[in-house]
């Protein structure tokens, strides 16, 4: 979408993975003699929603710890449970994400955990498009650390452009709360040197940016600057607690924001200062974080809190409206992720990845504002359709390339076992 008011009734061609043609206008019968046709009616068409910052693995510990401070939460019930997981708990904890994030519309997803070649192999059999990372914590040993890095290079290395280039891969050191600054300038070395991009966790909560200026004399935003981090094609989730200074040096170097509205609010971590990031020009994206944390991983709930929140704390019923909330779970999404020329959009030459919501419902009608409807009326559960590359992965609202029975069943037997 291009515009607020660019929305049409008509005809899309797709051939080889691409939007060929959109308009008003029936396309002539030679272009599209041979062609599958989808019926249209009652649906609205989209572009696929782009995630930019999750764990889908601990889809497993949904509701397993809520109501707790962020430290509480990861240090004492998390880190515990992540810590008895297995190669069989990766999986089906992915599957179960991915599958959830399909059938709500997301065609596009962030991932930062460990064991990621299992990540990537559900990923490729999922259908859907990931921009994947080995997510390393460098609270260890000179030993595990090295192996840490060893590992988060080769998976990036082994992954990038596979699936037919569904696959991109980056290197995401944790924190800076969780990794020394030499570990991090370690990850930066290795993104110059394979040409990487970089993602990593960000002033989440007030107790991490006064730590970080009790440990390095600096706010985190200074010190991954002064770690050379900032300086790669990057980009941060969450950046919660941000003074101007902050925004200012964002900004300048380019560096986008994943913000997680659901999870931040419901670990009482705060609320980004979004308004102030788009004024600065700075590329602001949605994320769900985990399903640990969040619960869900709808992406059309982050952008009807991301329309609504930043009204609340500002006051200005202006401060993100409806189509820019829209816009940071489609075109902002593509832009964070360097895909802004391929994605985020139904426009001809485009990639294929779109949805269909079902808008014949009661709270679809009346047919005044579709784009206000999207997001303050429509939710992931009006998905009856998806594609991704032109190949559809979402059926009548079951996905085409996972089997969901066993993935539920596989997932709470995971679950069962990690809580014995």
């Amino acid at each position: 979408m291009r515009s607020e008011t660019d929305i049409l009734q008509g005809h899309m061609v797709v051939d080889n993975g691409r939007i060929v043609s959109l308009g008003a206008e029936r396309p002539a019968a030679e272009a599209v003699e041979g062609a599958q046709r989808i019926n249209g009616a009652g649906l609205l068409f989209m572009p696929g929603l782009i995630n930019t910052h999750g764990h889908a693995a601990m889809a497993l510990l949904r509701g397993y710890s809520d109501d707790q401070a962020l430290q509480v939460w990861l240090e004492r019930d998390m880190w515990p449970m992540e810590g008895k997981y297995t190669s069989n708990e990766t999986r089906w904890g992915t599957a179960l994400a991915l599958a959830e994030m399909l059938r709500s519309g997301t065609t596009s997803f962030v991932d930062m955990y460990d064991r990621m070649d299992i990540v990537a192999e559900v990923t490729e059999g999922s259908g859907m498009r990931g921009w994947l990372a080995r997510g390393a914590i460098g609270l260890c040993s000179e030993a595990e650390q090295d192996a840490k890095l060893r590992e988060a290079v080769a998976f990036a290395r082994d992954w990038d452009g596979k699936a037919n280039g569904r696959i991109h891969t980056m290197l995401s050191p944790h924190a800076p709360y969780t990794c020394p600054p030499a570990f991090i300038e370690r990850f930066v070395q290795a993104s110059v040197d394979y040409g990487l991009p970089m993602h990593t966790h960000m002033s989440e909560t007030v107790a991490e940016v006064a730590r970080n200026v009790e440990d390095y004399g600096c706010r985190p935003v200074e010190h991954l600057d002064r770690l050379g981090l900032l300086a790669r094609p990057s980009f941060v989730a969450h950046a919660v607690h941000l003074t101007d200074e902050e925004i200012a040096l964002l900004a300048a170097r380019g560096t986008g924001v994943s913000h997680n509205p659901a999870s931040n609010l419901k670990l009482a971590s705060g609320v980004a200062p979004v308004p102030r990031l788009l004024a600065a020009g700075i590329p602001v994206s949605l994320g769900t974080d985990s399903a640990a944390s969040n619960n869900n991983l709808d992406l059309f709930d982050e952008i009807r809190l991301a329309a609504l929140i930043h009204k609340g704390v500002s006051g200005d019923p202006t401060a993100v409206p409806a189509f820019t909330a829209l816009q940071l779970g489609t075109t902002a999404g593509a832009r964070t992720l360097w895909a802004g020329e391929e994605l985020g959009m139904l426009e001809p030459g485009m990639k294929a990845d779109f949805i269909a919501l079902d808008i014949d419902q009661p709270h679809w009608v009346p047919r005044t504002d579709m784009v206000s409807h999207l997001v303050y009326a429509g939710s992931g559960r009006d998905v009856r359709h998806v594609w991704v590359d032109g190949a559809q992965v979402v059926k009548d609202g079951r996905c085409t390339q996972l089997d969901e029975e066993r993935i539920m069943r596989e997932a709470q037997l995971c679950f069962d076992k990690l809580n014995r």
